[in-house]
């Protein structure tokens, strides 16, 4: 965080020093947390009351580590100084307006933020990796995309960060507007809207209203960078005073992808804008990080860096993140594609699309599927729904793991005069051991849930990968 004097933390947020003798001039540059296990030497904690725990029982934990100043709901005993505030997500927020408003008025800050209900994370860490290759970037470390992720991201700028990528991600209507009033972006993006915690939206167009936060406020001097093969997506030009740039697989895309081919090492397309025309060979697996890498380099090229040079970049960038379609070697020829941090219908339908795509001759494509979490009342129809899919796309094996998920097995049975090629099984451990007895060379294993059913250890564990 930049430099700022504990007075200036009370004036900014509107709190108010606990011990009036506190020392107001006191200088605060380190870090800003809420988990006292990454505070470090100068840091700032806020203790924030959560819905497992309660910040406030940390605070000695984070002044043991280092914090120069906690941050409080309510009065408590430390050492440094101590500012209450009414609630501390408002605080954490004002803070972060602040810091970016000063660094922007200052230095030379741009801000581009990121939605979707799928490719978020993956698309924000294309950007970090071309944007950090020409100057000083910060972007968040993993998902750290809430209305207390987010702004903890935009505090770790200072006056030498010249790109700040923010990751937009909600549950609820008006989430996307809060996090785009702190920010102020330059340039919003949106990738997809999908079914992705449609149980918080009330269906798909509440999902559509909710994404369409990133642009609806832009002004007419930022940038509006959409998906045009998505029309959800490319009906919000009618909603934003900014200047609409376009990307995908349609003709009409600014930015336009064609020939996509994908193999077992990666994906390829050539990109075309303008007089531009080039092959781009990611090592990233998936057809669908086709368009988050043309939502990256849409971005780069509408701010004025070279296009040539961005793709050579992200030609470099080994995967998408930690467990989103990350190639694992199981071993014994078998290849483990580990993809169960996060799960939507969407997503795991493109998912078993690259699983079929990859599979080598005379190997078996296997599906590991896992319950897709904050559905809500659409949850039945959308298991239900990939169940179906895996039969269709002639998927070699179906496993599902946990009751929750039940559904895809009982749908691929419907689907299908299958014959043992869906098993259900109620845990990792017995997924882990009908696995392990049954694989063989040749074999590509997809592993796909949610971050809640777990899997994502699964995949480690069949590819004997340790944290």
């Amino acid at each position: 965080m930049i430099a700022l004097t504990v007075a200036e933390v009370v004036e900014i947020t509107g709190g108010v020093l606990h011990d009036e003798e506190a020392r107001g001039d006191l200088v605060v540059s380190g870090s800003v947390e809420t988990d006292s296990r990454l505070v470090t030497a100068g840091s700032v904690f806020f203790a924030l009351r959560g819905e497992v725990t309660d910040g406030h029982l940390f605070v000695d934990a984070a002044v043991s580590a280092g914090a120069a100043l906690v941050v409080a709901e309510r009065p408590v005993e430390a050492t440094v100084p101590v500012m209450v505030v009414d609630d501390g997500v408002v605080a954490l927020s004002r803070l972060a307006a602040a810091v970016v408003e000063r660094v922007r008025r200052h230095g030379r800050l741009r801000v581009v933020g990121i939605t979707g209900s799928n490719g978020k994370t993956s698309t924000k860490n294309m950007l970090r990796a071309v944007l950090g290759d020409v100057a000083p970037t910060v972007a968040p470390e993993g998902s750290f995309n809430n209305h207390v992720g987010a702004p903890i991201s935009m505090l770790r700028i200072d006056d030498a960060t010249e790109f700040l990528v923010v990751e937009m991600g909600a549950s609820g209507p008006g989430e996307i507007a809060r996090l785009v009033e702190i920010a102020r972006p330059d340039t919003g993006v949106v990738l997809k809207v999908g079914l992705a915690h449609a149980g918080g939206f009330g269906g798909i167009e509440g999902t559509r209203a909710a994404k369409a936060e990133m642009v609806t406020d832009l002004p007419e001097t930022g940038t509006a960078v959409l998906n045009a093969d998505d029309d959800r997506v490319a009906g919000m030009a009618s909603v934003t005073a900014a200047r609409v740039v376009t990307f995908g697989l349609a003709d009409s895309a600014t930015y336009r992808a064609a020939d996509v081919d994908v193999t077992a090492t990666g994906t390829s397309f050539t990109l075309t804008h303008g007089d531009l025309t080039r092959r781009v060979d990611l090592r990233i697996l998936g057809e669908h990080h086709v368009m988050n890498a043309l939502a990256a380099l849409t971005v780069a090229g509408e701010w004025g860096l070279d296009l040539d040079r961005a793709a050579a970049v992200l030609e470099t960038v080994a995967r998408a993140e930690r467990w989103r379609m990350e190639v694992l070697d199981g071993g014994d020829g078998v290849t483990v594609v580990n993809d169960a941090y996060n799960a939507s219908p969407d997503s795991v339908a493109a998912a078993l699309k690259t699983l079929v795509q990859i599979v080598p001759e005379g190997g078996r494509s296997i599906a590991v599927l896992g319950e897709m979490a904050e559905l809500g009342e659409f949850a039945r129809e959308e298991h239900d729904r990939i169940g179906r899919l895996v039969v269709r796309l002639n998927v070699g094996q179906l496993v599902v793991v946990g009751t929750e998920a039940r559904l895809i097995h009982v749908a691929a049975g419907l689907e299908g005069s299958w014959d043992g090629e869906s098993v259900f099984v109620t845990d990792i451990d017995e997924a882990y051991d009908l696995l392990r007895g049954s694989l063989r060379a040749g074999d590509v294993v997809l592993v796909k849930s949610s971050k809640s059913a777990g899997l994502r250890f699964l995949g480690d564990r069949l590819a004997a990968v340790s944290e």
